[in-house]
């Protein structure tokens, strides 16, 4: 069974409100073009949906969904002028379009399944014929610091990593899309570094590197056993000092990977 993962609240859902196209989802851009009829699968608040649903013009239309119904509201009210995009509380697996979709993009969304396989053929069966499939993942395991962040968020990533594989999770989506893409016969695969880099010369160097601090927020895997809420709180305040004097950059790895349903 699919360990549940506590995505709602305030924090979370500035996250999401927090990402737009031009830096969370660039690649895509290319594909776009008015009229397109497009579903936006883990579509969070729908910021980046929203980014969409300008470029396609009022002759297209964008469906984002996502199983947290608190985003979903919150994107409802914060994006409600955009009259070419619906947001729509369901799961991935629940879900029973009526019609078929030109493109389906997925973000940071495969890495918390236990499934992804089943999860690719199934957006793959909302495609219309020739229709393109893009999923943009990460690699956690190769995340990159500079310098190396405290001990303790070192010790708490490595207990992040090994919570996520003992409930199924891939740590390497992003490295293992292309075979799942294959595997569900996807044609004319492509993989794109999207790699996430932020140094002190960005302007969301501060909250983009702070994610972690909001991660480790959550009390999820100190009730499961995991963690000591000690560690927990002491590498909040120690990777927050981190953060505001020693943080040179981080890099997060990822890949959008995109191909064609036949």
């Amino acid at each position: 069974m699919q360990k549940k993962i506590n995505r709602e609240g305030q924090e979370a859902a500035q996250i999401f409100n927090d990402r737009n196209l031009d830096s969370d989802y660039p690649t895509i851009k290319p594909l776009l073009r008015e009229g397109m009829k497009i579903l936006d699968i883990g579509c969070g608040t729908g910021a980046i949906t929203k980014d969409i649903a300008k470029l396609i013009g009022s002759t297209g239309k964008i469906i984002g969904i996502d199983n947290t119904l608190d985003f979903i509201n919150n994107g409802k009210l914060r994006y409600a002028e955009y009259k070419n995009m619906e947001l729509i509380h369901a799961d991935l697996f629940d879900y029973k379009p009526q019609e078929k979709f030109d493109l389906i993009i997925c973000a940071r969304v495969v890495q918390w399944l236990y499934n992804p396989l089943e999860a690719i053929e199934k957006m793959k069966s909302f495609l219309e014929s020739n229709g393109i499939l893009s999923v943009l993942d990460y690699n956690h395991e190769k995340i990159e610091w500079n310098p190396s962040p405290p001990i303790s968020m070192l010790k708490f990533y490595n207990t992040f990593l090994k919570w996520r594989e003992e409930a199924g999770m891939d740590n390497c989506i992003a490295d293992n899309l292309k075979e799942y893409f294959s595997e569900a016969g996807i044609e004319n695969i492509e993989v794109n570094n999207s790699d996430e880099y932020y140094d002190k010369n960005s302007h969301n160097f501060k909250s983009k590197v702070g994610v972690w601090t909001k991660v480790a927020g959550s009390s999820q895997m100190v009730e499961e056993g995991y963690l000591d809420d000690d560690l927990r709180i002491n590498t909040i305040l120690e990777y927050e000092k981190w953060t505001e004097n020693e943080a040179i950059s981080m890099t997060m790895k990822l890949n959008e990977v995109r191909g064609i349903s036949r």
